[in-house]
């Protein structure tokens, strides 16, 4: 007699086929059949202490392995807790799946344990969100979630689990809850031609990438595009935009820039909306984009200014593009654009403060752990600070918090780097304030033995605000935004982890490097001057 398959079966069996052994989680009463079912599928189950840390963590996992990121939560709260978190994944367009436990359908809408309109609360931060069926439709729908998130502009996905689901048995495998989305149609030869000739036409063509191709894998697929076509390829992932420190003075380049294309980038706040001074008020878009939507958005934004627009799969496009491609006379446009994203004022080599640590001081003596490993990641998170590490550092793999400009994930990104890159330094620079969110994950740290070194810029206030409170209101005008100059460090030996206090340059790198060789996860504290985040120009 064959043996019975419960829903939680058919779902772990479905994530195995589509190559998935790794799940971020928190347990919850709803979802214990499925923990139930890893047992026999032979999936490790990452554990956290807050639900919003298993979509950070599932969130990193995809953009640093390739894969789509697997979430789990229980229902109701705990369903609740997760769905910020996807803001974050959705603007940095990280395919991710958040699975949600759901109170059993045969008890819709009879106020059961922990009841909640689901699939609504995670529509608006999701490019789907719906609710299983039944047992049957169990192994589509998750296979389904997972092609949704990594299509098109990748991006979450949510599914609802009902516990009747997940309990009851199979009977016949059926088709997912919800229609398969139509196919996202590939560029054509003869729109990349179109947009080859208007480049070359130019005198200043910029080619704009969204976050999607800031991954490591990504980045050498726009290099070699950039190659190509002898045009500048920028990758843009900062809430800042086209005043990303990271980017050096690339802000008066784009100023310059005569025709810009936009590669699934979005012509949103990041970029002005297309308007001057952002941009001279001719230059021209062409716009090749998963989305119509995005495509309807930038026509409203530039008008007739937006000479291209084509809804196709951006790699695709890429493709195209690298095929038909012979080069240009950009050279030394190509050459400008470069000098101006590397350029860093004087200034910064003597950076100093008194009684504490300046940003440049706490980040720029890490460059050289960073260069030490073909896999190391950088993970940045906070306001200020965030914004004074991604201008001073670089690494083959880099995760930020993104154009959500939401704060709080630095931690769980760092353990699920750490799991997806185990012998490579991993270092997560945060601000104090970003601390706060998820300090209790140096616990999941320590419990699965997942060293890193959290490099926190300790300047005693959520600096970001802190610094609009004193131009907008003036110094006489600063209320709530103090913060403790509390002993992280401390707090994560506490959880079982390594800390160190840094309270003088000289003492950056040691104590870091001690840290890394302590062989657990580690805190260095560093007493830091609250300076507001670089704005890069070459005079």
């Amino acid at each position: 007699m064959a043996k019975k398959q419960r829903g939680a079966d058919a779902l772990t069996a479905a994530l195995r086929q589509s190559g998935i052994d790794r799940i971020f989680t928190l347990s919850g009463n709803h979802i214990m059949p499925i923990f139930d079912a890893c047992i026999d599928a032979d999936i490790d189950l990452i554990h956290t202490r807050h639900e919003g840390s298993t979509v950070h963590m599932a969130d990193a996992w995809s953009r640093i392995t390739g894969q789509v990121g697997i979430a789990m939560v229980t229902g109701g709260p705990g369903h609740a807790n997760a769905v910020s978190a996807l803001y974050t994944a959705q603007m940095s367009e990280a395919p991710v799946v958040l699975l949600s436990g759901h109170a059993p359908n045969n008890q819709r809408g009879a106020g059961a344990f922990q009841e909640m309109r689901q699939a609504d609360m995670a529509e608006p931060v999701t490019k789907a969100s719906w609710t299983c069926a039944s047992p049957d439709a169990i192994a589509a729908d998750i296979q389904l979630a997972m092609q949704i998130a990594a299509s098109g502009r990748p991006g979450p996905v949510h599914l609802s689990l009902p516990s009747d689901a997940l309990e009851l048995d199979v009977k016949q495998p059926g088709n997912a809850s919800i229609a398969v989305p139509a196919s996202l149609p590939a560029c054509d030869a003869q729109t990349a031609k179109q947009v080859l000739e208007a480049l070359a036409r130019a005198k200043r063509p910029l080619v704009l990438a969204g976050p999607a191709w800031l991954t490591a894998r990504a980045r050498k697929q726009i290099a070699e595009l950039e190659a190509r076509l002898g045009i500048p390829v920028v990758g843009m992932e900062s809430p800042r935009g086209n005043n990303d420190p990271s980017l050096g003075a690339f802000a008066q380049m784009l100023a310059q820039a005569d025709c810009v294309l936009l590669l699934g980038k979005r012509l949103d706040f990041t970029l002005k909306f297309g308007k001057a001074p952002a941009f001279a008020a001719d230059c021209t878009f062409l716009h090749i984009d998963a989305e119509q939507s995005e495509l309807d958005r930038s026509r409203r934004a530039v008008g007739e200014r937006l000479a291209i627009a084509q809804r196709a799969d951006v790699g695709s496009a890429i493709a195209q593009l690298l095929e038909q491609a012979k080069g240009g006379q950009h050279q030394a446009w190509l050459a400008e654009v470069a000098d101006a994203i590397r350029y860093r004022p004087a200034s910064w080599d003597t950076a100093s403060s008194q009684g504490a640590l300046h940003p440049v001081q706490v980040c720029r003596p890490l460059q050289t752990i960073l260069d030490s490993h073909p896999e190391a990641v950088l993970v940045s998170d906070g306001g200020e600070f965030g914004q004074w590490a991604q201008a001073c550092l670089s690494a083959p793999h880099r995760v930020i918090n993104g154009p959500a400009g939401a704060i709080g994930s630095a931690l769980p990104m760092a353990l699920a780097a750490r799991v997806a890159r185990r012998d490579a330094p991993v270092i997560a620079m945060m601000g104090d304030g970003t601390t706060g969110f998820h300090i209790a994950e140096f616990d999941t740290a320590v419990r699965y033995g997942l060293p890193f070194v959290a490099v926190i810029g300790n300047d005693a206030r959520w600096n970001a605000e802190y610094q609009i409170q004193i131009n907008s209101f003036g110094k006489d005008r600063l209320v709530g935004c103090e913060l403790l100059p509390t002993r992280y460090d401390q707090v994560c030996a506490a959880f079982g982890g390594h800390g160190e206090l840094v309270q003088r340059p000289e003492d950056m790198l040691p104590a870091v490097q001690r840290a890394i060789a302590s062989g657990k996860p580690a805190c260095v504290n560093v007493t830091m001057e609250g300076i507001p985040a670089p704005s890069v120009s070459r005079k």
